[in-house]
């Protein structure tokens, strides 16, 4: 049995059973805000690195329209902890389930 299975797992009818609804219920306490707070997953970058970036942004924008004016208003970075959990609970799933498709779009961690 598979970590997913568990959960995902239907009876003969075609509906989840009511015990694995039930302990899944139980054990979310993803639900309770004040526990939880969610990590973004791009974060500002270093002043520094603004004029590099600005630069090779504007520069691949303009391409062929060399009148035109560009301002970067806001550069951000890949969270790395974002990155990090992200990869290892996408390799854990697909594990489990090698031909499905998969996509995270909220991490929380406690507080």
């Amino acid at each position: 049995m598979s970590l997913f299975d568990k959960f995902f797992k239907k009876d003969k009818t075609g509906k989840t059973s009511q015990q694995t609804a039930k302990s899944v219920d139980k054990e979310s306490p993803a639900k309770d805000n004040e526990v939880w707070e969610e990590l973004p997953g791009f974060i500002d970058t270093d002043s520094e690195d603004y004029q590099l970036v600005s630069l090779i942004a504007t520069a691949i924008a303009t391409g062929d329209q060399p009148d035109s004016q560009f301002v970067v208003k806001r550069i951000l970075k890949r969270n790395p902890e974002a990155k990090q959990v992200s990869l290892i609970v996408a390799s854990i799933a697909a594990g489990a389930h090698p031909e499905s498709q998969l996509s995270i779009r909220k991490i929380s961690k406690r507080k």
